[in-house]
């Protein structure tokens, strides 16, 4: 019996270890973090602008150093709309790029004032207008996964007509804008953005009779024409892949 309760004993051990082992609870898995996709900003875009500018103009004549040699600055605003092509370029978070943009104005602005009248068209009312401007500018942005913020500063083109009671004389002149914005990832290829610049495209010359006056005298009135406009621009833009 002894041998017999022996035997049963090592018996139910034997089992029990083996159960023991088939009941643990197996080691958990190793943790997987989740990584969240970050939005890549590389690539060439598409787009289109458009927006609102507020602009200054003042006209004055060197050779007329009077109290009426100049209007002082007058005011002038008006929507401007185009197409917007650029690249992008992102190392880690930091994204730089390049962008060129070309579009429609309508900004225009009118001034009476002494000096307009000496023009020799007798009352009469400068007029600055804006027809078309563009620029060619670097960006510089940092970007947090789907949103851009951004530095941009570079040329800026436009054609300045300057005249009194609607004659107008042209000339396309050269400047510098500078500005910011923020832009906003809506897909993996279409992209919303707000931005401002400030644009000076300097001085113009009108000097045409037709359109400048003659300043009261027999020759041609020789005035310089300012022009600045600060531009709110929203844009849409396609991202190639």
């Amino acid at each position: 019996m002894t041998r017999l309760s022996l035997a049963a004993a090592l018996t139910l051990t034997a089992v029990g270890s083996v159960l023991a082992a088939d009941l643990s609870v197996p080691p958990p898995a190793a943790y997987v973090p989740i990584v969240v996709p970050t939005y890549n900003w590389s690539g060439i875009y598409l787009g289109v602008n458009g927006g609102y500018g507020f602009s200054r103009s003042e006209w004055s004549d060197p050779a007329n150093l009077s109290a009426a040699g100049k209007t002082g600055y007058f005011s002038s605003s008006g929507f401007v709309v185009g197409p917007t092509l650029g690249v992008n370029f992102q190392f880690g978070a930091f994204v730089l790029g390049a962008e060129g943009d070309f579009d429609y104005s309508g900004i225009d602005g009118k001034d009476h004032s002494a000096f307009c009248n000496a023009l020799g068209f007798g009352p009469a009312q400068c007029e600055t207008k804006n027809t078309w401007l563009a620029t060619a500018r670097g960006r510089a942005g940092y970007a947090l996964d789907r949103v851009l913020f951004y530095a941009t500063a570079g040329g800026a083109f436009g054609n300045i007509e300057a005249g009194a009671n609607g004659g107008l004389a042209s000339s396309t002149k050269a400047g510098w804008t500078v500005g910011g914005g923020a832009e906003y990832a809506l897909a993996d290829t279409w992209t919303l953005r707000l931005e401002y610049l400030y644009v000076d495209l300097g001085n113009a010359t009108c000097s045409q009779p037709n359109s400048c006056g003659f300043d009261g005298v027999p020759t041609p009135a020789n005035n310089t024409v300012s022009f600045t406009s600060s531009l709110i621009r929203l844009g849409v833009d396609y991202k190639f892949r």
